[in-house]
């Protein structure tokens, strides 16, 4: 992010010294006057990136990190679940990637096994000081900043981590479980995601790719594979369109190096046009970054 703030940084001083002013900062304004609605989490976590927002525009003057953070804070006051700030989309050094990265994932684990439902505003303050942390890191320079939001999100997190440790789980009778009907061969559909503007398929998405060919192996209804790549709408349409084969084509490597017949797989390339979230443009979306696969 650091050649867009430049570049804003740079007009503000040139808007400075003409007498004129920097006024685009709509997105702000309509979170300081939003309504939250939806969970506990996301009505808490609206309010925690309401706060980060007003501090990088108002304090650190920080105008395209204000917006991007209000962004956020408008689709959780909408009842949007978000998810923390992904790694790839900031400039860091090796060391920083490594240390963030696996406090991202300890993060998202305690989110996705009940700590939003449980622990809502521990939660949410945990994913905010997260951001708050990534942030700062890649500006690299406020250690006050990046110490205090680093403490914070690992204070939260431990919380976070004990009580879901500590819950007790009530004794079960044994199940008799039934065998399970066949999965429908129109409901057998995967996704595999990506890294920001990347093509290359990760550990976690190799294991849906795993999970894939498993199910192939299983069944003997399948006549064809079907591939489609898909991008969020940061970028033009025509780089979107071709970075989005380019992720089709990764995933269809990946299941011919398991033994999956080429001949079975359809590949498409949608670009930014088949969004799951739907956002305006040039905006960055882990969900639409994906690729899907399902059976004919």
């Amino acid at each position: 992010m650091n050649k867009i703030k430049g570049l804003v940084l740079s007009v503000a001083a040139v808007c400075t010294l003409g007498a004129c002013s920097y006024d685009s900062f709509s997105e702000v304004e309509a979170l300081n006057s939003s309504q939250a609605v939806g969970s506990p989490f996301t009505q808490r976590l609206a309010a925690e990136y309401r706060e980060f927002s007003n501090v990088e525009l108002k304090e650190m003057f920080d105008y395209p990190d204000a917006l991007h953070f209000a962004r956020k804070g408008l689709a959780a006051s909408s009842g949007e679940v978000v998810l923390p700030e992904p790694i790839a989309d900031w400039n860091l050094s090796p060391g920083h990637v490594k240390e963030l990265g696996t406090a991202r994932g300890r993060l998202v684990k305690v989110l996705d096994t009940g700590a939003r439902e449980m622990m809502p505003d521990q939660a949410a303050v945990a994913q905010a000081r997260f951001d708050c942390w990534i942030e700062q890191q890649e500006e690299n320079w406020q250690n006050d900043d990046i110490s205090t939001c680093k403490n914070d999100f690992y204070g939260a997190l431990k919380t976070l981590e004990d009580q879901l440790t500590t819950i007790a789980t009530p004794a079960q009778p044994p199940l008799v479980i039934e065998p399970a009907e066949p999965m429908q061969i129109e409901n057998a559909v995967y996704l595999v995601f990506f890294d920001f503007d990347k093509s290359l398929v990760t550990p976690e998405g190799n294991s849906i790719v795993d999970a894939v060919v498993t199910e192939l192996q299983g069944r003997d209804d399948v006549e064809a594979v079907s591939i489609i790549g898909h991008t969020d709408t940061a970028g033009s349409n025509a780089y979107n369109q071709r970075l989005a084969m380019k992720r089709a084509q990764a995933v269809m490597d990946a299941l011919v190096a398991r033994g999956i017949n080429p001949a079975l797989i359809r590949m498409e390339s949608r670009g930014e046009s088949d969004l799951i979230v739907q956002t305006a443009d040039n905006i960055r979306e882990p969900a639409n970054r994906r690729v899907s696969i399902s059976f004919k």
